[in-house]
Formats: C-alpha cells, sequence, structure tokens
C-alpha cells in the first residue's frame, strides 16, 4: 500500500511540475524588440521610414519576466525536494511541509525519529539551487 501511495505521489509531483513548466515557459512569452516603423507614403515623394517610440515597455517586461522565473524555479525546487523525500524509504514524505522562497528552503512537520530528520535535511541540502534550509521539523522518538 505504501508503494502504491508513493508512486501516486510521485505521478502528481512530476504532472504538476510538467504542467507548471509548459505553462510558464520563456518560450511563450516573446517581446518585439525591433522598434516599429511607420509606413512611408505613397507616391514619389515618400521620405524614409520613422521609427515609433516604444517608451520602457520592453523593459518593464523583462523585470515582469525575470520575477517570474524566480517563482518558477522556487516550484521547481520544491517540486524536486518533495519527490526526492517520496522515493526515500527513510522520510515520510506526507508529513514535511517544504516550501521555498528565493533558493531558502523551509521544512516544517513532524519525523519520527532523528535519522528520518537528518535523512530529510540532507535530502533539501544536496539539491542543486538550494541556498539555505531552515528547519522547523519536530522529532518525535529522539
Amino acid at each position: 500500500m505504501r508503494f502504491l501511495f508513493r508512486t501516486v505521489v510521485v505521478l502528481a509531483l512530476v504532472a504538476i511540475g510538467t504542467y507548471m513548466l509548459g505553462y510558464w515557459s520563456f518560450d511563450q512569452i516573446r517581446v518585439n524588440s525591433t522598434p516599429a516603423v511607420a509606413s512611408p507614403a505613397p507616391g514619389p515623394s515618400s521620405t524614409s521610414a520613422v521609427p515609433v517610440r516604444t517608451g520602457g515597455l520592453e523593459a518593464q517586461a523583462g523585470k515582469a519576466a525575470t520575477k517570474a522565473g524566480d517563482y518558477l524555479s522556487d516550484a521547481e525546487l520544491t517540486t524536486k525536494i518533495r519527490s526526492k523525500m517520496a522515493l526515500d524509504d527513510t522520510v515520510r514524505a506526507r508529513t514535511i511541509d517544504v516550501s521555498t522562497t528565493g533558493g531558502v528552503v523551509t521544512l516544517g512537520g513532524t519525523v519520527g525519529s532523528a535519522a528520518e530528520h537528518a535523512q530529510a535535511v540532507r535530502l533539501a541540502k544536496d539539491t542543486k539551487g538550494v541556498t539555505q534550509i531552515v528547519d522547523h521539523l519536530t522529532v518525535l522518538r529522539p
């Protein structure tokens, strides 16, 4: 039964991660970097094309894309850590809350033993992109 539950959790996490990566992909967000130009008037007295001012829209779009990228990487880190915990035999992943903000991972909840606690923290630390671990885990049996 535990194997079935673990398999369902992993598949759900992979599906959520795939969904998030597919719909928040930066390939879908494109900013037109070439300025728009006015078309020349027809006839012999046409003048050269005049660029239209684009203002700061491109800079604002770039900042928004960077901010969205930060949130995406946090979601990716959380998903990776939860997946690692779900696949580990020592850690009971469903009792551990994982949240990530700016590369800082916060672990909360209860674990059954000191070994489970150490393994959960180790799995989070060994994940690429994690800068810091905030440990709020409670050990039931020391």
